[in-house]
């Protein structure tokens, strides 16, 4: 069940969305197995990140999910949100710009993550094809303030 309060919007008008709010994503639970996996698959599986026992003995009290990890969702968190323009096609990730791992994130048990989207900007490239860069600001669970914020490019085609 989605816990979203997204609204529909289209690739057409989405200049007036600029600088709104576009909705907040789905949360997504990450544990120990799968930031153990993503170590793998990237080659930074680093004791600070996949083993607990030393995670013990860190400042942190615990391991810490990658900040790249965090970054990688981006595009699932722009998905869950329920973001997909009314008038679009599909979409090709286009990069990054500013990008700040705000705040380590310890994994302990399990932390639960989301991100809060908004329209920072959109560029037209023609033949109804959009740029879009929307702001992601991704809240852990039960702290106060945002581990990462992340601005992600998607360039949109439309239907």
């Amino acid at each position: 069940m989605s816990e979203t309060n997204s609204k529909p919007f289209r690739l057409s008008d989405i200049q007036d969305s600029i600088g709104q709010s576009l909705g907040v994503s789905d949360w997504v639970d990450i544990d120990q197995i799968q930031v153990n996996v993503f170590g793998e698959v990237t080659r930074w599986a680093k004791p600070g990140h996949c083993d607990p026992e030393y995670g013990k003995t860190t400042p942190y009290g615990g391991t810490l999910i990658h900040g790249f990890h965090m970054i990688a969702l981006c595009s699932y968190f722009f998905e869950s949100a329920g973001l997909r323009p009314i008038d679009g096609a599909y979409s090709l990730n286009y990069g990054l710009d500013k990008v700040r791992v705000l705040k380590p994130v310890v994994i302990g048990d399990g932390v639960r993550l989301r991100s809060h989207v908004s329209l920072l900007n959109a560029v037209d490239k023609g033949n109804g094809e959009k740029l879009l860069t929307t702001t992601h600001q991704v809240e852990v669970e039960g702290k106060p303030e945002y581990a990462l914020y992340a601005e992600y490019l998607s360039y949109w085609y439309p239907k």
